[in-house]
Parts: structure tokens; C-alpha cells; sequence
């Protein structure tokens, strides 16, 4: 059969299938530095949910009936999932309101356009009344909190903002960057990514000349081809790395009082906290190094070097998910205001190089359709990652952005396109938490961790088995998105699936404005061609199987130049108008864990206190796969051993142990524990792990709380609190740990079905 061409968040292929399954998988012609993840699509037809499922006592019980989680499930006619659904969903509306309905069904879901699951599910539920939602993202929740206090951005308006890759290839002498630049997440980009450039730059940029340093825990944050100096603090400390370069620059000269007083506020206030002149300790090297473990020497001649070079700061997405997590974004922009060099061509910051494909790749943000949605009217949401929190304290008041407000409560929960048993922390808790509502309701694909634990799973299709435009509006493709596959088993679209229920409560039209799924999908490229008129026809778009905007004939993006160049004319969007090293705003909030200045404050669960558990856990992005997308794919299945997640342990702390590479250990802590497959690598600093994230949580017993994860999934370990009283982001890298050899060790099953009675 003729290959076809689909779009994934890791990269665009072209897919061989006779219908049934897929045959061959190559990665787009014009992608320079494909993914392997896409070897994994061929997956996509097994762990499938086949037909409607309903968990048994739910259904013989009625909603809230015990057993979530434990209970077989009983397949039923799509006649009567539908039935069962919608009625419930409307005895909560009519009872308790549509504030009880939580929607805030967090993930990557699809990288198509149209069948984007959660757009899908908003928009379902904003017509029958609305939901209760959710505020920013896993990723960087407290980092796009902060951004606006500091700099007047949206977050997601400054990545498309960022210092294009090719200017630093060009003009950057020296790049440092906190948790590194790793390609690994680079693989991915939220709606598809036909080019991946991020590596080609900065081996141009290493070729010319360019000094790369990487201040993470990680050795390999950093590709080994790029020959950086490696840093290695201890988790958490980076604050107190930036401020001791920042105090360097400043006894000695270094710093750019000019620069200082004409773009920024706050420079006083910030000086005397780093001079230690309203705490009484000064941000000295010294003082850095008998916290972060660093050389105190090294670090006052990297602020020497930082400000006799172009040099760019760079921070990860991952340094931020962690207590105060705010302060680690804040003080990242305080040091390249002090260094000055901020809006000058391959000078200043960046943040997130590296954490996903688009980020500095110098394509211009285009306009691109999107699923509307009427305003909600249910003003209830809460901030991500306090799902457990929203379910397990209804009535409890909680901080925001300055806001006191308080969690409604939630008694039926829809999710529809991600895996909070995979994302969320401390998923024991989670577990307790989910037992409150009265109904869940999934639409999945497969079963996973989520599927297992609801009530009503509804079979949805993939994007290879539907119609659909996908690429990102940070890229010059776009593709279009046909069949691959037959619908597997009884799955179908979430936008027939929503469709049914919104007819069942009569707001069928409302929800479908009378098109069919493949009538709004030609919809969105007409949309999309409006903008741009010479691009092809529909027809013609759908035969050739993608389209590629020409490049930008304008200069290649640098952070703040027009800023820099006039603070008057190209003021920001803070209350100065400029860059608010101080904020009177946050100031005004009066939380002791967010100073209106960028403070260092310990971490409240780190390796400098004495603890039962003496390693520290990063939960970073996989490399084999997206999150938890595929794990069941042959990409992510080969690094596995025994079936387990790879955890990698410095050769020092393994010895101590007496592990060696291969042995299956058991990873625990207070709140839980999981088994891994142990490697021994010196790419980890002494007292730090490494247990990616995304491994399918596979309990031993689930009819037991706090049940050790056979798989390796490392946030039954996380803790489940915010970053501050400001963003409440998650701080799932502030984990400590202890480490054992685990004798028979249970044998994984993640991706095996439930029971069914």
C-alpha cells in the first residue's frame, strides 16, 4: 500500500499498515534529526481498550459504589455507555452543579489539530454548563507563574520570543546553563515537529568556537559531542549557585550598573540581599560552595569568564519543578540583567533551550485554527497539580497568584487525553484521592493506569485512525493527517463520543454546529488558508500530504532587543515597564516562600539534611519515549531491563550498596516505593539517581494502599506539594530516597488489561 505520512509530538513519518496493523515506519524525509520514538507506533494496536467498559459494582451499585481500581469491568453496547454517562453527568449538574464536574484533563493527547482530546472535552463541557478546570502545566508551572511577575510575558508569548539557535551559533562565545540543554526532550514538540534543528545549531555553535558548561546533576544533560565542562551541584541549590556569581560580579566591577538602572527596578533591594546586607550573609562563592558542593574558586572565575565573553544562561524546564521553583527562573534573569547583556545578539537568557524542539528554532509563530469553545461559565479552577488536594480537601481554602481561594467539591471527574497516573506525584495519595468522586469517566485508547481505575471507559481511536491537520503553529509544516489504521476493536473519535453525549443533553447542535468530524477538520485548513491564500487547495494539500511555509525573509529573532535598544518605546508589560528584579506585586502577596526578590531558601526535602533516606531521585523526561506515550512501544521496551525502568546510581553510591549493573532494585521513601533495573554510570553525581518518568504504574496488589510499582514508575516516591503559596507547581525533584537489591523481585505487567467479569 501507498506509505502515509502522520504526525506525532516526537516527529512526522511516513507509516506503512494494511489496515489491521502497521507494517514499516520511516521518518520524514526533510527532518535532519528524526526521533526513534516513532518505531514505537507500531504499538498503537496493542493494550487497547475494545469496546465500551463499565466497572462492575458501579454499574449493579450505582455511582460512588466501592472498588475503584480493584473491580472487573463488564463491556456494554455503545448505546448504553452513552446512556449511563450522560444521565450521570446530569444528575451531578442538576444536584450539586456543573462546579462538581472537574474537567481539567491534563496531557499531550494528540498532535492533531482537531482531535486534540482535552479541546475535544472543554468544549463538550462548556456547552452542557461548564466545569471545573485547572490553571498552567506540569512542565513549568511555576516558571510561566513568575515569568509575568518579572518580565510582563506570557511564558508561552516569550518562547516564541527566545534568541533564534542560529544567532548563538553565530555570536555566543560561551553558554551556561542550569540542568543543561538535553536533547532528549527536544525530541518532542506540542503538536508535531517536521524539522528537529536544536542539535545542528550547537554543533555549528561548538565548531565556531562556543564553551558550553552544564550546571546539573546529570553529566549527559549536555551532549557528550559538545565537549562541556560539567558542574555538578547538588539538586536544588542553583539559586545559590546564580546568587554567588551574581556577588562576584559585583564586588569586583563586573556587574552593569548602567544596564542595571536603565532597564531594570529592584537592583538596590536585590544587591543588599546579596551582599548580605539585609540578612547578614553575603552570597559569597564560599558560601555557595558549602551548600551546592561546588568549588567556590571555579565559581568566581565562571562570573569572571560570564562577563568577558557573549554569554548565554540558559535554565532547564525540570530546575523549576521543585521547591520554590519560582525563585530558580527569577534569579536566572537577575543574573543576565547583571551581566547586561540581555537583548544583544547571542548575549542574555533563555528558558527551556532544549526543553521542547521549537524553543529558539527561528520559525515565526503563525496563526493556527483551534477547536473554539463558548466562556465557561464555572469560574472554579484550581492550579495542576493540586488534583489530590482539589479531591481530598473539598472546602479548604488554598493561595494563588495572590488570590485566597477554595477547592469545590468535585463528585465526578472526566479526563480525556493524558494519564494522571503517570504525572501526577505521590501517587499513593492519588490513589486514596480518586476513591472520593462518585463516577470517573475515561476516554482512552488504551489501558492504562487511569483506564484501570475509572468507572466508565470509553475505546477512542489514535490519530492513525482518523482524519486530521496536525503541526505546530512554532513550525513551517503542516500535514495532513489521514488513516492509517482501522478503527481498532469498537473504538471511535472523542468528538463522536462527546457528540452522543451532548445530543443525549440536548446540546447536540450546540456541540457539533451541524459538521461531521472530517467537515470541521477541511474547516480548520480553510481557516488556516484564509491567512495564508497561496498555500494549496484542500484537495490538493490532502494529496500531497504536507505543506511547508517558505522561511522568514525577517532577522533572526534576539530576546529583547527592541526593549534594550529603547526600554522607553519597547517598555514591558510589569508595572515599571521594566524588568522587576523586585516585585512590589508579589511583595503586596506577603508569602514567606515567595520573597519579592529572588531568595534561596532550603529546600524543604534535600540532600543537606539529615534524613533515612540519603540519594536524591531526578524524575526527568524519558528519552524513549514522550512522558508515558508508547511505553509499551519497542523504543521504549529495549532500554528496559527485565521489564523494568533503568535507574542510573554513581559507581560510589553503588558500591556501598554492593549493587552492580543489572540487578533489580527497590527504590523507597516514606511515601512509597517502586522496583528498577539498576545501571551503574558515572554520567550521575555521587548521592543523586536518575528514574525517569513515564513508566506505566503497575502496583503489586492494588487492593492495597501504598502497594510497591513493580514498573519503576518514580512518582509513587514524589512529593505532593506546591512549589509555593504563589504557583503551587509540582516539586517532584525535591525527593530523597533510599536504595536496596531486591530479592525476587515481582515481575511487571503494566500493560496488561483488567479483569473482566
Amino acid at each position: 500500500m501507498t506509505p502515509k505520512l502522520t504526525v506525532t509530538h516526537w516527529g512526522a513519518y511516513e507509516v506503512d499498515s494494511d489496515g489491521s496493523e502497521i507494517t514499516g515506519v520511516r521518518p520524514f524525509a526533510k527532518d535532519p534529526d528524526p526521533s526513534p520514538i516513532g518505531n514505537s507506533l507500531r504499538a498503537v494496536t496493542q493494550s487497547r481498550v475494545m469496546a465500551p467498559s463499565i466497572r462492575q459494582s458501579w454499574l449493579e451499585n450505582g455511582p460512588g459504589a466501592p472498588g475503584r481500581g480493584i473491580d472487573p469491568f463488564v463491556e456494554v453496547s455503545w448505546d448504553e455507555a452513552l446512556d449511563l454517562a450522560a444521565n450521570e453527568l446530569e444528575r451531578v449538574r442538576t444536584t450539586l452543579g456543573n462546579r462538581a464536574v472537574f474537567g481539567g484533563s491534563y496531557g499531550w493527547a494528540s498532535a492533531g489539530r482537531f482531535h486534540h482530546a482535552q479541546s475535544q472535552l472543554h468544549r463538550f463541557l462548556t456547552v452542557i454548563g461548564g466545569y471545573t478546570g485547572k490553571r498552567d502545566t506540569y512542565s513549568h508551572a511555576a516558571g510561566e507563574v513568575i515569568t509575568p511577575y518579572v518580565l510582563g510575558y506570557n511564558y508561552w508569548d516569550l518562547q516564541a520570543e527566545h534568541t533564534a539557535l542560529e544567532v548563538i551559533a553565530a555570536h555566543t562565545e560561551l553558554v551556561v546553563s542550569f540542568g543543561g540543554i538535553p536533547m532528549k526532550n527536544a525530541q518532542v514538540q506540542n503538536g508535531g515537529m517536521g524539522r528537529h534543528t536544536l542539535r545542528g545549531w550547537l554543533d555549528q555553535a561548538r565548531d565556531r568556537g562556543t564553551r558550553f558548561v552544564n550546571i546539573s546533576p546529570i553529566r549527559d544533560d549536555l551532549a557528550n559531542e559538545l565537549d562541556a565542562e560539567w558542574l555538578a551541584p547538588l539538586p536544588g541549590t542553583d539559586v545559590a549557585v546564580m546568587l554567588a556569581l551574581m556577588h562576584t560580579l559585583t564586588i569586583e566591577g563586573l556587574s552593569d550598573e548602567s544596564f542595571l538602572a536603565s532597564h531594570c527596578i529592584g537592583w538596590p533591594q536585590l544587591r543588599a540581599y546579596v551582599l548580605g546586607e539585609t540578612d547578614g550573609q553575603a552570597k559569597t562563592a564560599d558560601w555557595a560552595a558549602s551548600i551546592s558542593g561546588l568549588d567556590a574558586d571555579r565559581l568566581r572565575s565562571l562570573a569572571r569568564e560570564l562577563a568577558g565573553h557573549r554569554s548565554m544562561l540558559n535554565i532547564a524546564w525540570g530546575v523549576q519543578r521543585a521547591d520554590y521553583g519560582e525563585q530558580t527562573w527569577w534569579a536566572l534573569i537577575a543574573l543576565a540583567a547583571v551581566l547586561g547583556q540581555i537583548g544583544l545578539p547571542g548575549g542574555g537568557f533563555g528558558l527551556g533551550y532544549g526543553a521542547v524542539a521549537s524553543i529558539g528554532n527561528g520559525v515565526t509563530r503563525r496563526p493556527f485554527p483551534a477547536l473554539g469553545r463558548p466562556p465557561n461559565p464555572v469560574e472554579d479552577f484550581i492550579p495542576v497539580a493540586r488534583v489530590a488536594d482539589m479531591l481530598l480537601h473539598p472546602g479548604q481554602p488554598y493561595t494563588y497568584k495572590g488570590e485566597d481561594r477554595t477547592y469545590p467539591n468535585i463528585d465526578l471527574v472526566y479526563w480525556s487525553g493524558g494519564n494522571p497516573f503517570h504525572h501526577h506525584q505521590d501517587l499513593n495519595r492519588l490513589v486514596r484521592a480518586w476513591q472520593r468522586p462518585s463516577t470517573v469517566i475515561v476516554n482512552e485508547p488504551f489501558w492504562t493506569s487511569t483506564a484501570k481505575r475509572a468507572d466508565i471507559v470509553f475505546p477512542a481511536t489514535t490519530p492513525l485512525e482518523r482524519f486530521d491537520v496536525g503541526g505546530s503553529p512554532r513550525e513551517d509544516f503542516l500535514f495532513a493527517m489521514k488513516p492509517v489504521l482501522n478503527p481498532v476493536g469498537q473504538a471511535r473519535d472523542d468528538y463522536d463520543i462527546f457528540a452522543g453525549l451532548a445530543e443525549r443533553l440536548g446540546a447536540g447542535v450546540k456541540f457539533t454546529e451541524g459538521r461531521t468530524s472530517q467537515q470541521w477538520v477541511e474547516q480548520f485548513y480553510q481557516t488556516f488558508k484564509a491567512e495564508f491564500p497561496d498555500n494549496p487547495s484542500y484537495e490538493e494539500f490532502l494529496a500531497d500530504g504536507f505543506l511547508q511555509h517558505p522561511a522568514s525573509e525577517a532577522s533572526p529573532t534576539v530576546l529583547l532587543s527592541a526593549f534594550r535598544a529603547d526600554p522607553s518605546a519597547a517598555s514591558l508589560l510589569t508595572p515599571s515597564g521594566k524588568i522587576e528584579l523586585y516585585s512590589s506585586t508579589i511583595a503586596s502577596f506577603g508569602y514567606a516562600d515567595c520573597p519579592p526578590h529572588p531568595t534561596f531558601i532550603f529546600p524543604r526535602e534535600w540532600l543537606g539534611e539529615v534524613s533515612d533516606y540519603p540519594l536524591q531521585v531526578i524524575s526527568n523526561q524519558p528519552s524513549t519515549r514522550l512522558h508515558s506515550q508508547l511505553d509499551h512501544g519497542e523504543t521504549s521496551l529495549a532500554r528496559k531491563v527485565g521489564g523494568r525502568e533503568v535507574l542510573r546510581m554513581h559507581p560510589d553510591d553503588a558500591a556501598s550498596r554492593g549493587l552492580v549493573t543489572g540487578d533489580a532494585v527497590r527504590v523507597h521513601n516514606g511515601r512509597g516505593s517502586c522496583y528498577a533495573a539498576l545501571v551503574v554510570s558515572d554520567a550521575v553525581r555521587p548521592r543523586v539517581v536518575e528514574l525517569p518518568t513515564g513508566a506505566w504504574y503497575d502496583p503489586v496488589d492494588p487492593a492495597i494502599e501504598g502497594s510497591a510499582c513493580r514498573h519503576g514508575n518514580p512518582n509513587v516516591l514524589t512529593r505532593d506539594e506546591g512549589t509555593s503559596s504563589l504557583g503551587q507547581g509540582p516539586s517532584a525533584q525535591s525527593c530523597l530516597v533510599e536504595i536496596e537489591k531486591a530479592v525476587n523481585a515481582p515481575t511487571p505487567d503494566p500493560f496488561s488489561g483488567p479483569r473482566f467479569a
